[in-house]
């Protein structure tokens, strides 16, 4: 007598089934092929795996036979797992009653019948990996070894359902928060960019109409208010912006033209004659997402001006293309950022304590982005940089 590794509670059995979501699922050519396996290795006409619901057997993959449902009640399934054994085998000269209870179930009159329940990591046994003959047989110790093998990888297959089943619900959800939550951002930030502008336009209107009244240092107060108003609304924009960015990545997948696309950003950034922009005039990018790259460079390129005190502000955009991954550069003349501050010049909400070159501060949103944006794209960046002299921002991106 083999030793007992089934559990036969029913009630926890059939919960662990539902589980899995497989019962009356779609057919799946992994499981047709074990069953074939099955079939060719145990030198039988019928091999199935079978689901044992509530009232019924569903076969979820079948080979010489077609997809079909039986009652539970007398089938050979249900008594391979009510047995609690690792395997059952029955042959209709030893247990003529199990078969004559059985006749008019299947599609033909079985003489033989080997099964072994797929069973999960709490012993309850989902399934039935069993193979049929209309004439007597006996399996050999290795045909039997070869299908208990396969019944655990069809239990394998069952596993690697379940945690997708899992993980796309896990996704549903998390993308309905995500969405609830944006729409919280979105109103709250409505609520402040609202009395933000009401406050912007009544102290421009109260500087104007009180010009000659106001000493130099309400004027100052003044505008220190105006300054942090923008500064805040700059602020929800940018946070809004990067909580947005993962939408980009709901974009196909294209083919670019490196230089087609540089054109376009460069364009919106070079418009006086103090600035100096060269990017490469040939390269060919495959299956790229363009939005989320044309973000990176967007960003890049705008805290290169931004934060450039130079009389002559220069940018060099440079690309290499290796096996794996597509390379880039983006180096300025800039201002450069201090060696104790470029570890954390990607966290959000980071800032480097400087101003831009029209006199404001940094979010902590951009790089932040930028950084979000490349390891999307299954890349890495990173950022050598010299205060006074300017910076180099290093990225890659995997070729797909």
């Amino acid at each position: 007598m083999q030793q007992k590794t089934v559990s036969v509670n029913e009630k926890l059995r059939r919960a662990a089934l539902a589980q899995y979501a497989i019962f009356k699922s779609g057919p799946d050519k992994d499981y047709d092929q074990l069953t074939f396996l099955a079939a060719e290795i145990c030198e039988v006409p019928v091999a199935k795996i079978s689901i044992i619901a509530k009232k019924e057997v569903w076969s979820k993959a079948v080979y010489g036979t077609e997809l079909s449902s039986i009652p539970r009640q007398n089938s050979f399934c249900e008594l391979s797992i009510q047995s609690g054994e690792k395997n059952l085998i029955l042959q209709k000269a030893e247990q003529p009653e199990v078969f004559e209870k059985a006749k008019g179930l299947y599609d033909r009159e079985y003489q033989f019948f080997a099964g072994v329940p797929l069973v999960n990591s709490q012993g309850h046994a989902i399934a039935v990996f069993c193979v049929y003959d209309v004439k007597p047989r006996m399996l050999k110790p290795n045909q039997l070894k070869s299908l208990e093998a396969l019944a655990s990888q069809g239990m394998n297959l069952f596993e690697a359902r379940k945690q997708n089943y899992k993980l796309h619900h896990v996704q549903r959800s998390l993308k309905q928060k995500y969405r609830e939550l944006e729409k919280f951002a979105s109103l709250v930030s409505h609520d402040i960019k609202s009395p933000l502008a009401n406050i912007i336009s009544l102290t421009e209107l109260l500087k104007e109409e009180n010009e000659d009244k106001l000493d130099e240092q309400t004027k100052d107060y003044l505008n220190f208010l105006v300054d942090s108003s923008y500064s805040l609304r700059n602020y929800v924009d940018g946070i809004l912006s990067f909580y947005r960015s993962d939408y980009i990545f709901e974009k196909d997948y294209e083919d670019v033209d490196l230089p087609e696309l540089l054109k376009g950003v460069v364009d919106l950034y070079n418009i006086s004659d103090d600035i100096e922009i060269n990017y490469p005039k040939e390269g060919e990018l495959h299956n790229i997402n363009k939005a989320a790259l044309t973000q990176v460079f967007m960003n890049l390129l705008s805290n290169s001006l931004k934060y450039n005190d130079k009389e002559q502000r220069k940018v060099d955009i440079r690309f290499r293309e290796k096996k794996s991954f597509y390379h880039f550069e983006v180096e300025d003349n800039g201002n450069g950022i201090p060696p104790e501050k470029v570890e954390k010049a990607f966290e959000l909400f980071t800032t480097l304590d400087v101003n831009d070159r029209h006199g404001n501060p940094g979010t902590g949103i951009g790089l932040a982005t930028v950084k979000k944006h490349i390891e999307n794209m299954k890349g890495q960046i990173e950022v050598q940089s010299t205060p006074g002299v300017g910076s180099n921002f290093k990225f890659r991106i995997k070729r797909l």
